[in-house]
């Protein structure tokens, strides 16, 4: 389990689904792929904890959640909250997911911080106070503003990681302006490394006035040589952490789950049977 692989979300690839049964239960399918995976739509909306209590049914011992934070706990809403209102947030959030950390199947929450919130003490405040409301939790950052990784900024922003036992998340995305981070691949925590592929097109990452910017910012499908380099980084990594998940975002195309399987046959994994072969008599 030290280098694990799956994609973010399980709702929209399609190439995992070919028959109607398997797109009626998706994540109980999608199980049998990989046993990992990362879940969004606790970013819009705080889940009942039905819902985690039926995801968890449905999969099986070994797997494990990627849980995004809510957008009001990283500040994408740009909600304003006092110090009151957030902590019941936090508390609220916890309570919600408290099925998956009773069935072990909690990876990590998932802070994917925005890309106005960049270095400087309003922010360093903010990540000690998110620490002080997730204590005891394992606790994944993703910054998206370039600032974090500046030469004058790399080597705090990974010390105060690490000081605060956060989980670094690494990023594989292009580089196209302040609102794009390099890839750092260094662990901050002894237990895991969360490493999330957004893909690399370059002219789809920024707006650009474009209407169908959504659609097309994830578009990219990574060749062989890309996920070797990834492969030798991924076990680098493993030599400093327990754990190392490797997700795919890059599915404007449906390219994620086939880069998440090459991935893993280039790192020895063993790909899950096919169905039999189904007999057409007529």
């Amino acid at each position: 389990m030290a280098i694990q692989v799956g994609v973010t979300g399980w709702g929209d690839h399609d190439k995992l689904y070919t028959e109607a049964k398997e797109r009626q239960q998706k994540l109980k399918t999608y199980s049998t792929h990989f046993d990992v995976v990362e879940i969004d739509a606790s970013f819009y909306a705080i889940q009942p904890m039905s819902n985690y209590e039926k995801w968890t049914a449905e999969t099986p011992a070994d797997f494990s959640f990627i849980i995004k934070a809510h957008q009001d706990m990283t500040g994408q809403s740009r909600k304003k909250m006092t110090r009151a209102e957030a902590a019941r947030l936090f508390e609220a959030f916890h309570s919600s997911i408290q099925p998956v950390i009773e069935a072990d199947k909690l990876a990590a929450i998932l802070f994917q911080f925005p890309p106005w919130f960049k270095v400087e003490k309003a922010s360093i405040d903010r990540l000690r106070y998110i620490r002080s409301l997730t204590k005891g939790l394992p606790v994944a950052i993703e910054f998206r503003h370039q600032s974090w990784y500046t030469e004058a900024y790399r080597t705090q922003t990974l010390h105060l990681l690490q000081e605060l036992d956060f989980i670094h998340t690494v990023c594989d995305e292009p580089q196209a302006g302040s609102g794009s981070v390099p890839a750092v691949p260094i662990a901050t925590n002894k237990e895991m490394t969360l490493v999330r592929f957004h893909g690399r097109n370059v002219h789809g990452w920024n707006q650009h006035g474009r209407e169908d910017w959504r659609k097309v910012r994830f578009l990219y499908r990574y060749n062989e040589a890309e996920l070797k380099e990834w492969q030798a980084a991924a076990s680098r990594l493993e030599q400093s952490c327990k754990r190392v998940v490797l997700l795919f975002n890059n599915n404007s195309g449906g390219d994620a789950s086939d880069n998440a399987k090459e991935m893993m046959q280039l790192l020895g994994q063993k790909l899950p049977d096919p169905p039999p072969e189904q007999l057409h008599l007529f």
